[in-house]
């Protein structure tokens, strides 16, 4: 019995996932091929292996004190003499790579930032082993310090100083969002019927979250183009002189389309900028660390620009939850909150006077660990400091590889992974230097005009409207592909992650999705038969 695929035009975007995930599943004898979901299944296992052994260390040195009370219990962390301690672990475990990785990882801290040892040894110790608050609730001291410098370098190529810049470490970039959403509301810098701009295609919550009630933000699409590889047009970007369009939200490099922003684009807005100092910009870079010579807008635009970055994609980290926002200590936001109206400060003087008698010079980074914990528990605030310690320990992997090893095989593997799907579909995958690849549009009349000529493109683009197509390649294939338009493309198209299955599997994508055009132009040519 043939399924009536568009019973399922209308559903949710949560829905419309689920239901494509059990078309997929439905049948015992195939297997499910999710190409939907961005986790990878890659992930950097020498920075995870110096962390559980840098808990062993923690573990010895806690034992140094109070251990006679009780053979499970221990005590503060003695200072004194901690960095022989250390090298003298290091040296017990020198046939291991990850207690290579440690020393090296103190010598860069020590030698190479100008880091005092001893202190970052506690900093480390105690944060693994998780016995105090975090303090600072924002990030951890030389913690911040660290793992700037691994984001200072990858978004912005050093143009930017460290010392310019403050870090507060979050959940992950989903923390980071809602975080950044809800004091924008909270401090009026959004208020509902404001307008918006947001770069699309893009991760669906950035569509989504401005809608919700609380927000009540009406969106203005800043509309990539593919026939310019996925760059924004310069009139799409005019839109953003509107004084009325309060901020810029984007991904870059995109998702779906995994394109970094040329250099025109980034000029480009720099320019409106300079005419428009009061816009204020947040870019999400998570993909940023996958493209070679990436210039986030942070680098042109530090004042304006809220950097958001996650640790998930690149190392494999979805389940740590690790991301950081990035804030230039002289930024247009906190210019902002200076010339609110006098009856807003006075609203906010309240909020906040937990906090500071004089909630004027409070930076909008530290409103937003605030609200983060409703303001009345800003004394507890903060990410948990063992997760802030694998945070260090990825950033410090990555500063150390100095001939990007582990960059250039994480790119080798997405891009041979695309080759298979690309190969077996039977159409040449995009050639652009601006593509990091990390996820796929299969545009769908480009391949079906590659595949059988323009008149069968056009007429699968009417099939396209009825919703059935990617339903039914999960009923008959069980595979499952996102349709673009729920991350705001305006051509029919399916997003599949490059990043999450092995390579037979994509050059079995591939197979199937061939095979399906090719039903669906069997059906095209039989009544020209």
């Amino acid at each position: 019995m043939t399924l009536d695929y568009s019973k399922f035009r209308d559903l949710s975007p949560f829905e419309l996932k689920d239901t494509l995930i059990s078309l997929a599943s439905s049948k015992a004898d195939r297997v499910m091929l999710n190409a939907g979901r961005g986790n990878p299944n890659f992930l950097a296992t020498l920075p995870r292996a110096a962390f559980f052994l840098l808990g062993q260390y923690a573990l010895a040195e806690a034992r140094l004190s109070l251990s006679y009370l009780s053979p499970g219990l221990g005590g503060t962390v003695r200072i004194e003499g901690i960095e022989a301690r250390f090298d003298r672990f290091i040296e017990s475990n020198e046939d291991k790579e990850e207690a290579a990785l440690l020393g090296h990882a103190l010598s860069y801290v020590r030698d190479q930032m100008g880091l005092p040892a001893d202190t970052f040894l506690v900093e480390m110790v105690e944060g693994i082993l998780g016995c105090y608050y975090p303090t600072p609730p924002r990030m951890l001291t030389l913690s911040e310090k660290i793992v700037g410098q691994y984001v200072l370098r990858e978004m912005v190529g050093g143009r930017i100083s460290l010392d310019s810049t403050d870090f507060f470490a979050t959940e992950g970039g989903t923390a980071a969002m809602a975080y950044v959403f809800n004091s924008l509301k909270q401090n009026d810098l959004i208020k509902k019927g404001d307008k918006v701009a947001i770069g699309m295609p893009i991760f669906s919550p950035y569509i989504e979250i401005p809608q919700l009630e609380e927000y009540g933000l009406e969106v203005v699409p800043v509309q990539a183009d593919p026939s310019l590889d996925w760059q924004y047009p310069e009139s799409e970007l005019e839109k953003l002189r509107d004084p009325a369009v309060k901020m810029f939200f984007c991904v870059n490099p995109s998702n779906p389309p995994s394109v970094k922003m040329n250099d025109a684009s980034l000029e480009k807005i720099a320019s409106i900028v300079k005419d428009r100092p009061d816009l204020m910009i947040l870019t999400d870079d998570v993909y940023g660390t996958f493209a070679d010579g990436f210039r986030s807008l942070y680098a042109i635009c530090p004042r304006n620009t809220i950097l958001v970055y996650s640790f998930s994609k690149y190392f494999g980290a979805t389940g740590w939850r690790l991301g950081v926002i990035g804030m230039h200590k002289d930024n247009a936001i906190d210019a902002r909150l200076a010339q609110l109206p006098a009856d807003a400060k006075a609203a906010l003087a309240k909020r906040y006077s937990s906090l500071t008698t004089d909630s004027a010079d409070l930076k909008f980074i530290d409103r937003l660990v605030a609200d983060s914990r409703a303001v009345a528990l800003n004394h507890t605030a903060g990410l948990s400091t063992p997760q802030q310690v694998q945070m260090v320990l990825f950033s410090l992997f990555a500063l150390m590889d100095h001939e990007g090893r582990y960059k250039a095989t994480l790119k080798s593997v997405i891009r041979r992974r695309e080759a298979a799907l690309y190969h077996e579909l039977g159409v040449a995958p995009s050639e652009d230097a601006n593509a990091v690849d990390y996820y796929t549009l299969i545009d769908l009349e480009d391949t079906c005009r590659a595949l059988y000529g323009e008149e069968f493109a056009q007429w699968m683009l009417k099939r396209a409207s009825t919703g059935e197509i990617l339903f039914r390649i999960a009923d008959e294939t069980g595979i499952v592909l996102l349709p673009g338009a729920g991350f705001g493309a305006t051509r029919p198209s399916a997003r599949a992650s490059l990043a999450n299955l092995n390579e037979f599997q994509y050059a079995a994508i591939g197979r199937s999705l061939r095979k399906m055009v090719e039903e669906y132009h069997a059906e095209f040519v039989k009544p020209q038969a």
